[in-house]
């Protein structure tokens, strides 16, 4: 039975980042902002230093262009010490990162495989400041980045990157409002961070008729999108079995995943379409949860995080939102099992019945009847999977993967490797098929 503390978190979930209140909210702001006769107020929080900030201002002259928007500009630092755990690799990540987005988007961002110095970085904050007391940052913001990010042939720095830490007056305005990270938009109640999100605030100003154009165009940067997505949870197919003597050896697209990550609850579909319409052979690669791995998830870091998953699956068609959070025991029985299914050649159905269940179906897999009901519908056997439980053998495995997942400069899931590139994100697999498709080739 599921207790009554678990019964009542779960509802609470489900109301808090469900679309009927973030509608009804959404329309309490409008009425509001016509009542008082204001403008569509854009926020914008800006770090210098950080790469997707340097995207950002050069995709906000467009932007404001397009909208009838009064944007405000806030200088922030980077985040704190527990919203970017890893921080060396998120630095190093952000930089390989934006350089992917930037060449797909038509942007300029050339990751120069370190990080601007303190120096040039407080100069930036300065200038940044000059050019928003004069009311002049989308003509300026472009050009400061570019000259922070210009490369110094040198290649020294006069402090580690960790050390770019200003505290400036966006950060308390920022905190106050619920966010961490810089290059965000901010817009009656809800976020929007980098250039992967801002269609959405442009089709919520569409819809509230603060298009300043006559007709609907695309997304500044629309959304990428695998031609092999699939909306329905798949759950009936055995993995591919090894390559035997004599056959041709075939890629390997390998899934770094964890239970009780909600982006990895609404993938796993998408990322065994991808490679089944590529005939790679996918790998399941488990780690454990940052927080089960003595890392922090800050509460508004958390809240954020359900939100853009919530409209993500939203746009995908995937469900999402009837959660019963599996963290502790529950990931672990489920990766005892995942381990055994693996080896039988279900792990993929087992994984994707899982992550259906906790993250879309309220499935409490904490006990017997939920972890059978998951196991069974996948395929397996339960009295014989049953005996998995309690076993540490998996233990092993995910030490292995998750240095693997380190070794590649990354911490975090869903990630995604073919070879030797490797990227994190669910709204990234078009990182993995442009990979599969030059394999292919």
């Amino acid at each position: 039975m599921m207790s009554i503390r678990a019964a009542l978190k779960r509802k609470v979930m489900n109301h808090m980042f469900g679309p009927a209140r973030r509608d009804r909210l959404r329309r309490k702001a409008e009425r509001e902002r016509q009542r008082r006769k204001a403008p569509h107020i854009v926020e914008y929080f800006h770090e210098a230093g950080d790469p997707y900030s340097c995207l950002m201002v050069q995709l906000l002259p467009v932007f404001c262009e397009r909208y009838e928007i009064e944007l405000k500009v806030h200088l922030v630092s980077p985040p704190s010490d527990n919203a970017a755990p890893e921080r060396s690799r998120l630095i190093a990540y952000s930089r390989e990162d934006a350089a992917r987005l930037a060449t797909k988007y038509g942007l300029a961002f050339e990751d120069a495989g370190r990080q601007p110095s303190i120096t040039k970085v407080a100069e930036a904050i300065s200038a940044f400041k000059m050019a928003i007391d004069r009311a002049a940052f989308m003509q300026r913001a472009p050009d400061i980045e570019s000259q922070l990010w210009a490369r110094d042939r040198s290649g020294v720095t006069d402090e580690p990157v960790e050390s770019h830490n200003f505290t400036l007056p966006g950060d308390a305005y920022r905190e106050k409002l619920g966010h961490y990270l810089g290059g965000t938009l901010h817009y009656a109640g809800e976020w929007y961070w980098g250039p992967d999100r801002l269609h959405y605030l442009e089709a919520r100003l569409n819809e509230l008729g603060a298009s300043r154009r006559d007709q609907a165009e695309q997304p500044i940067v629309s959304p990428p999108m695998t031609p092999s997505v699939t909306t329905q949870p798949y759950l009936g197919s055995s993995e591919t079995p090894e390559a035997g003597p004599g056959t041709t050896v075939r890629q390997e697209l390998h899934w770094y995943l964890s239970f009780r990550s909600p982006y990895t609850g609404i993938v796993g579909a998408r990322v065994k379409a991808l490679a089944d319409a590529y005939d790679a052979e996918l790998k399941i690669r488990f780690v454990l949860p940052m927080i089960m791995r003595g890392l922090e998830v800050p509460a508004k870091k958390g809240f954020y995080i359900l939100k853009d998953v919530a409209r993500e699956a939203e746009r995908l068609g995937i469900p999402f939102g009837n959660i019963s959070d599996p963290v502790g025991a529950p990931v672990e029985r489920g990766y005892a099992i995942l381990h055994r299914a693996i080896a039988c050649g279900r792990g993929y159905a087992f994984a994707q019945s899982f992550l259906s269940g906790v993250w879309a179906e309220g499935i409490n897999a904490g006990t017997n009847k939920g972890l059978k009901r998951i196991t069974e519908r996948a395929g397996l056997d339960w009295a014989e999977m049953k005996r998995a439980i309690g076993s540490e053998d998996w233990r092993a495995v995910e030490a292995v993967n998750q240095q693997e997942l380190l070794d590649f400069g990354l911490w975090g899931v869903p990630s995604f490797r073919v070879g030797d590139t490797a990227t994190w994100g669910q709204d990234r697999l078009w990182v993995i098929e442009d990979r599969l498709r030059e394999n292919r080739q």
